[in-house]
């Protein structure tokens, strides 16, 4: 029974686990999970939280810190110092009153005092010493520039999770698209054999009872052989793609998962001219934005290093207790505490330095015109790049409503030399050729429903323009 239960448990709690990932997912739901769930994502939503966390990390420097220090010493063997035997007051030389009375009779009437040194031992053999400082910064033209620093460093924590959301998002797009290309391959050709399977089926007939070549048979069975080749490579990227996107997803990569929209309704979701006719303010780019970041970083860099020309000032304050004891009595209530206490200020000025801080700022001034320049030329580029997006986009849509009309003819063309070669007027190098040329159309079409899809993702993508679907 205790087996049963604890059998039971693990089920329950593997259900449990089980049930935080949906099995069936729209587009929109799975960006929406991967956002939450993607390994990238989530690292950089913990790089704003570092990032939060250093910015009060600098802030906290500035303010009142207080510090504690307690030491203990016990001397295995106290140090000995030597003093003149002079240091001594001479009549602790003396005895007695006797010997005291023969030193005045001396000749000289001054008790004689031994050359040489006397060795003494200062302090006990053990001691405590417990203070407590509390410090304060007056003045740091450097922690100022902290301070600007980690605002502009949480900023582009801000922005690097931006675009790592819209990279996670045109990822799920490119992968949810990749898994309904993937099916819709394997279904056309598996409907593609079932048709040709069925005219090699009639042929065989035809040719056994003499009305046709051989030639024929066998033109069909190579066209069976590539279509069957081809659907088993399809079956296999299949598997891929899901694979793909459940690691885009971040879950693991062998789970279940269901898509519940098709290539066809997807593809008519994405086709839109507004893409194509939106102005696309290129400062709005988290490119452009994450490069703006790179120039006020150099600032911010151009300023401490000028900063460190500029004087250091805090004050401090401590107090503490001494204890001496020549046994540990430290913790006992007939010990005594001698107490202490000081303030003060420290101030640091900087004065020569042999040309290292001006050869610092220059380099920062330096750095600052490259990240000026580097902008320049990010904004170039993202207006190249958007301009190249809906070139490609607007191609891709273009491209679509071709390769469906030329389906729509392949179709046609296919079915006239099928119609005409059992007719026994069209050969079979003819039929072989259109049905080539219709599982050609229909992998072109399919590849363009994806060209339009992945083609406004990336358009979306660089001008941080994105929609539901």
């Amino acid at each position: 029974m205790k087996n049963t239960a604890i059998f039971l448990l693990l089920i329950t709690i593997s259900f449990g686990f089980a049930q935080d990932v949906p099995s069936t997912f729209t587009l929109q739901e799975a960006i929406d999970y991967a956002l939450e769930n993607n390994r990238q994502a989530k690292n950089a939503s913990r790089d704003i939280e570092a990032a939060k966390q250093q910015k009060w990390e600098t802030t906290a420097t500035g303010l009142p810190q207080i510090n504690a220090t307690v030491n203990y010493q016990n001397f295995l063997k106290q140090q000995v110092s030597l003093l003149p035997n002079a240091f001594f007051d001479p009549f602790s030389q003396i005895r007695n009153l006797d010997e005291y009375y023969s030193e005045l009779s001396s000749p000289t009437g001054i008790p004689e005092i031994e050359p040489g040194f006397t060795e003494v031992i200062f302090g006990t053999k053990q001691n405590v010493n417990a203070t407590a400082t509390v410090s304060q910064l007056l003045f740091d033209g450097s922690y100022l520039v902290g301070l600007q620093s980690a605002k502009v460093f949480l900023e582009i924590s801000k922005n690097a999770k931006d675009k790592t959301d819209l990279e996670v998002r045109k990822g799920v797009i490119n992968a949810y698209g990749n898994v309904l290309l993937s099916e819709e391959s394997v279904l056309i050709y598996e409907k593609n054999i079932t048709v040709l399977q069925k005219n090699l089926d009639e042929t065989t007939k035809i040719f056994e009872n003499g009305l046709e070549e051989e030639e024929s048979v066998e033109q069909l069975q190579i066209t069976l052989s590539n279509l069957e080749s081809n659907l088993n490579n399809a079956k296999r990227l299949r598997g891929i793609a899901y694979q793909m996107f459940n690691i885009t997803l971040g879950i693991d990569y062998n789970a279940d998962v269901i898509l519940s929209e098709n290539l066809e309704d997807l593809t008519q979701k994405n086709i839109s001219l507004e893409p194509l006719t939106q102005d696309s303010d290129v400062t709005e780019t988290l490119d452009y934005k994450i490069a703006e970041n790179d120039r006020k970083s150099k600032e911010l860099l151009l300023k401490l290093e000028k900063s460190k020309a500029l004087p250091q000032l805090s004050a401090f304050i401590n107090g503490g207790y001494l204890g001496f004891s020549d046994e540990f009595t430290f913790f006992e209530n007939q010990q005594d505490w001698a107490g202490f206490s000081s303030f003060g200020f420290n101030l640091n000025l900087p004065i020569f330095s042999s040309g290292g801080r001006s050869a610092a700022t220059q380099r920062a001034k330096i750095n600052l015109e490259k990240s000026k320049d580097d902008l320049t030329e990010t904004e170039q580029r993202l207006k190249l790049e958007i301009a190249t997006a809906k070139s490609n986009y607007k191609f891709a849509t273009e491209d679509y409503f071709n390769k469906k009309q030329n389906l729509a003819l392949a179709e046609r063309i296919e079915l006239k030399n099928e119609t005409k070669f059992f007719e026994g007027i069209g050969s079979s190098f003819e039929l072989r050729q259109a049905q080539t040329q219709l599982y050609t159309a229909q992998q072109e079409l399919l590849q363009t429903m994806l060209n339009v899809i992945s083609s406004k993702a990336e358009l979306e993508t660089i001008t941080n323009n994105t929609s539901n679907f």
